[in-house]
């Protein structure tokens, strides 16, 4: 069985993370008004696969770098004992309802992130009070850098306006301003700034 797996998993170009238990989504139905799109009226893109298809797909997703603990948890599982009706229900709409429980985690876990400024708490607190869940995945995928990048170049000019900042640390921050890149405003906070005077 393991052999397969790896060779499915190399066909659908990644292989899947370590098994981790938990009781799958799709066992437990659950209802949220703002978590899952639903197949639509003409049917599923799954309903014709066969099982080998079903597990590439599911291997696609545990490719992912946004697949969440949940997502990678209950896929794996399918994987491991899932019939095929079980795999195409999940895939609908288990995979929707894991994957947004991860996304909220994950923003859940940016509160707490010493780097996260005002307008990323900010965010994230409107998106937990009413985000849909294609509203939290677009504001990780996008949102996030962009807020980031709003709440660095803050951060950026503090050090510039405070008077005790050395020229060397003052140059470092202006060459970051000037290539004014959400990349090179991270990289001067996270690492530039600790190397100009060392």
């Amino acid at each position: 069985m393991r052999l397969t797996r790896v060779t499915l998993a190399v066909a659908a170009g990644a292989l899947a993370p370590a098994l981790l238990l938990s009781t799958p989504s799709f066992a437990t139905p659950m209802s949220s008004p703002t978590a899952v799109a639903t197949a639509s009226d003409t049917g599923s893109p799954y309903d014709e696969m066969d099982i080998h298809d079903l597990r590439i797909a599911i291997l696609r997703i545990l490719a992912d770098p946004d697949s969440g603990k949940r997502v990678t948890r209950e896929a794996n599982q399918l994987l491991d004992r899932g019939t095929a009706a079980e795999m195409r229900a999940w895939l609908e709409t288990g995979y929707p309802l894991a994957q947004f429980e991860d996304d909220r985690v994950a923003i859940v876990r940016l509160l707490a992130h010493p780097d996260s400024g005002k307008r990323v708490i900010r965010e994230v607190n409107e998106l937990l009070d009413h985000g849909t869940a294609a509203e939290i995945r677009a504001w990780l995928e996008t949102g996030h850098r962009l807020a980031q990048f709003e709440d660095d170049s803050v951060a950026v000019f503090r050090i510039l306006a405070d008077p005790g900042t050395s020229d060397a640390l003052r140059a470092a921050a202006i060459a970051a301003l000037e290539e004014y890149t959400p990349e090179a405003l991270r990289h001067f906070l996270e690492v530039g700034r600790y190397e100009v005077d060392g």
